[in-house]
């Protein structure tokens, strides 16, 4: 697991290895994460958009956006927690994840970032 906090809000990353298939005659490896954002501030704020870079070790990285996490835009009161899954496919079986979640403080109004540390996906059979 990783983690990571950003004005109070912290990050935390689990990331499992789902098995492989062919598509298109060719081989993808599929991998899940789980995603938990508590806000550990004394503000209520709102997860409005998400940006993801994805590095797979045989491609260019691939960039990601869009509106809120898995069709949800969360509002996290003080203490509380929000957790979602999620998952991406790539060419190879190493790869990574970084990016950021823009979010908005309630009490102040303003839009802040939300930094998700990079994340490893490996298929463990091909570690060395």
């Amino acid at each position: 697991m990783v983690t990571q906090i950003t004005r109070g809000i912290k990050i935390s990353v689990n990331t499992s290895f789902e098995g492989t298939y062919f598509k298109n005659y060719k081989i993808h490896f599929a991998f899940s994460y789980e995603i938990t954002i508590e806000n550990y501030s004394k503000d209520s704020v709102q997860l409005i958009s998400r940006h993801w870079e994805i590095f797979d070790s045989l491609n260019d990285v691939e960039i990601v956006d869009g509106e809120g996490v898995i069709g949800k835009k969360p509002v996290l009161k003080p203490g509380e927690t929000h957790t979602y899954s999620s998952g991406c496919l790539l060419s190879s079986p190493h790869g990574a994840m970084k990016g950021f979640f823009n979010m908005i403080n309630f009490t102040t109004t303003k839009n802040f970032r939300v930094i998700v540390p990079v994340f490893r996906l490996s298929a463990p059979y091909a570690l060395n």
